[in-house]
């Protein structure tokens, strides 16, 4: 897959702007507040149809503006064109147009355009809360297996709707039961079809993350640990076991939850382990170190997604190479030179044979490069 261009209409400092990248790597430089990184979010939101600074769309919008507006043109390997437009406005919402015809929900676009992105506040992955290694784990399964998005829409429609049975318990305890237990039994067939997907894809996903993090870090072995609720889950396990195991750990907890108003176990608490060397990064490993575990991830999603389903991603990095050495910024641009087309963005001029090189001058209203 590659952008062959995309144009920007209010879109953060972009007034009015056009970007057509080639193909290989892409070094992007500029002072800050060129709109280096607004660049790349906007491919992105065309590709996955949000951002990834995990911004409100209406933080998107130019100064002043009413709207925004993406149009970008992609050919994938086999030469297939897909024109998308993504529109947003206080009064309508975010809409999104694929070859011109208007695309609901947008859930139905995320896969068609495989793209991997970096940032620095994604450290969080690392280093951050539970939820935000179960964000990177959904969204990265969600590219490469569509029953898997839509496992997981509807666990999460029947969780929300299971939580409100058990709020309605609490308030009232003396009300009947009996459709607790169908709930339960519906959001355990649920929950083990999501466990089984991310456990299956950790599984096909660490030799990827193995391979290219003992590279970067120097010889460090990498692993991945998924913890559940129902107990550290280390290689895939059937739906069937899951499912009867969730439901187990519902019936023991029905209590409590009830007391709670709330689902206490299930795909939304479950914890995603990275260890290097043995040792669990998010506890003992420095920022350097954190940082190249995360390059490793997004780096192996290329990788895996190029093999899983036949097609290359997009990658999109931002400022990737503060904090790293010479020799690491080296490796990874190594790597990056089989990973197709590549952004990234930099405040100074990283000079490597064959890289196109895109200019951010720094003005009131960004007009081109």
């Amino acid at each position: 897959m590659r952008l062959r261009s995309i144009q920007f209409e209010n879109f953060r400092n972009h007034r009015s702007f056009s970007f057509e990248p080639e193909d290989g790597i892409n070094l992007i430089y500029g002072q800050n507040g060129s709109g280096k990184t607004s660049i790349l979010e906007g491919i992105h939101y065309c590709a996955l149809t949000k951002g990834f600074v995990s911004a409100a769309d209406g933080e998107c919008l130019s100064f002043s503006a009413g709207y925004f507006l993406l149009t970008a043109l992609f050919e994938s390997s086999s030469g297939i064109e897909t024109a998308v437009r993504l529109s947003y406005t206080k009064e309508s919402g975010k809409k999104l147009q694929i070859d011109g015809n208007e695309l609901k929900p947008f859930s139905l676009h995320i896969g068609s355009i495989p793209c991997i992105s970096f940032s620095p506040p994604e450290i969080v992955i690392v280093s951050g809360p539970p939820g935000e290694r179960r964000r990177f784990l959904d969204n990265a399964v969600c590219q490469s297996d569509r029953r898997y998005l839509d496992n997981l829409l509807i666990y999460r429609r029947l969780l929300q709707q299971r939580n409100a049975l058990l709020q309605q318990l609490s308030q009232s305890p003396g009300k009947d039961r009996s459709m607790l237990q169908l709930w339960s039994e519906n959001l355990a067939s649920s929950a083990a079809s999501v466990t089984a997907g991310r456990v299956r894809f950790l599984a096909e996903f660490h030799p990827f993350v193995e391979s290219l993090h003992r590279d970067l870090s120097g010889g460090q072995t990498p692993s991945i640990e998924y913890s559940s609720t129902i107990g550290r889950l280390l290689e895939p396990v059937p739906e069937s076991e899951l499912r009867e195991r969730f439901l187990q750990r519902f019936q023991e907890n029905e209590q409590q939850e009830i007391l709670r108003g709330q689902t206490l176990s299930g795909p939304h608490r479950d914890e995603l382990i990275f260890l290097s060397d043995g040792r669990e990064s998010k506890r003992y490993s420095s920022q350097g170190q954190q940082r190249t575990f995360l390059i490793s991830l997004k780096l192996a999603l290329f990788q895996y997604f190029n093999e899983k389903i036949g097609e290359t991603p997009i990658c999109l990095l931002d400022d990737i190479f503060s904090e790293l050495d010479g020799k690491r910024t080296a490796a990874v641009l190594d790597i990056l030179e089989g990973c197709g087309q590549t952004l990234i963005s930099s405040a100074d001029l990283k000079n490597h044979p064959g890289s196109a090189v895109h200019h951010l001058q720094t003005t009131p209203s960004t007009q081109n490069s």
